[in-house]
């Protein structure tokens, strides 16, 4: 007959086929390391696009922006650091819930958050795409150059993965 233990521990196996026997916890400890592993790739990135966007105004040629290209610099600028922060709150939350036996809620919390962060990521790249480009080649090529960096990060970052979950379901 089996222990309350035992049955208990295999109440708590995970029913994902590519972990047979892995409990709950074990799942909760695999998934806030990868998604923290994660968020360190898309975190470096979008600090190095807000430290470059910072030094910006600072330089001679920002003086010529229009009134058009100073907006899209703003907002590029708000999306980078929200993006920031977004991306680090995460660590931020497991840092403060460490050791109270939170990782279900932190996966389920962090996981909207890291999403959220890589929408503003996305937004924040094409509209410094928007910028750069108005400012060589106005026009045109403006737009379809912003609009083909659009169509690459909602594309590979969230219309291919969801095609693939939408077929697994």
């Amino acid at each position: 007959m089996p222990s309350d233990e035992s049955r208990a521990a295999e109440e708590s196996r995970s029913n994902e086929p590519d972990r047979p026997g892995e409990t709950e916890a074990q799942r909760d400890d695999r998934n806030v390391m990868e998604l923290l592993n994660e968020l360190r790739v898309a975190g470096i990135g979008v600090q190095v696009l807000f430290g470059f966007l910072l030094s910006l105004p600072f330089t001679s040629r920002f003086a010529r922006l229009d009134p058009a290209q100073r907006d899209v610099y703003l907002a590029t600028v708000t999306l980078a650091a929200v993006s920031i922060a977004l991306l680090v709150a995460p660590v931020a939350y497991h840092r403060l819930l460490f050791r109270q036996h939170e990782k279900g809620s932190l996966v389920q919390v962090t996981n909207v958050l890291a999403i959220a962060g890589l929408v503003t990521v996305g937004l924040a790249v094409s509209c410094a795409v928007l910028l750069v480009v108005s400012v060589v080649a106005p026009g045109v090529p403006t737009v379809v150059i912003t609009a083909i960096a659009v169509v690459a990060f909602a594309g590979l970052w969230f219309a291919l993965p969801l095609s693939r979950r939408d077929r697994e379901d």
